[in-house]
């Protein structure tokens, strides 16, 4: 089915313009690769598509390690897929970004959020804007990728394996990583600032 109007993916929070293929996502509608990753019983928040993403998540947040540092991530993209770009900041000023292309939103984003897990070393508070990098460990849906062998409940290959991989395993090796959900462009000024680094990337390499 192709979108009729412009709209938000209910997954990977980026836009959806006129034209482009979409597939439902659990009870909201995305782009096809997203749907196809989170079938009904992975899917974000019950909403509708438009608020689907940017709707709080239901569950409360995960426990944070005591002392946790926190880092913001996001992802950028012009297109799906397009030239994109992601980066991490903390409130101590270090902070990194990069870009690559042809991606997409969704990569970026956990793209993000690998560097920044990467990068750091103690206790970690991941804050995302994007639900499905946050629902994957908060509602553990790693578990069943790597169960069924990575493959979605619906027997479809977890898309961006690459680099859901090295995050899952680095996230369990070290046991002190958690993350937490924040609503993107609602003033926070980290979340403002890594959407700026991760959106400046996109340029550079389009």
């Amino acid at each position: 089915m192709t979108a009729k109007y412009a709209t938000t993916c209910g997954v990977c929070s980026s836009r959806i313009q006129p034209g482009e293929e979409i597939a439902r996502a659990g009870s909201s509608w995305g782009h096809v690769a997203c749907a196809d990753t989170v079938p009904a019983s992975e899917s974000p928040a019950k909403a509708t598509p438009r608020a689907a993403s940017r709707s709080r998540p239901a569950r409360p947040d995960m426990p944070a390690a005591d002392g946790a540092l926190e880092v913001w991530t996001d992802g950028a993209c012009s297109g799906n897929p397009g030239p994109g770009g992601w980066a991490w900041a903390t409130r101590d000023g270090r902070q990194a970004s990069g870009g690559e292309s042809p991606t997409t939103n969704q990569r970026m984003e956990i793209r993000a959020a690998l560097e920044a897990v990467r990068a750091l070393d103690g206790p970690l508070v991941v804050v995302s804007d994007s639900t499905y990098v946050v629902n994957c460990f908060r509602d553990g849906w790693w578990k069943g990728w790597l169960a069924r062998g990575w493959v979605t409940s619906a027997k479809k290959p977890v898309v961006s394996r690459d680099l859901w991989e090295p995050l899952i395993t680095l996230v369990n090796e070290r046991g002190n990583v958690s993350f937490r959900w924040v609503k993107g462009h609602s003033g926070d000024e980290m979340n403002d600032l890594v959407d700026q680094l991760a959106v400046e990337q996109s340029h550079a390499v389009a």
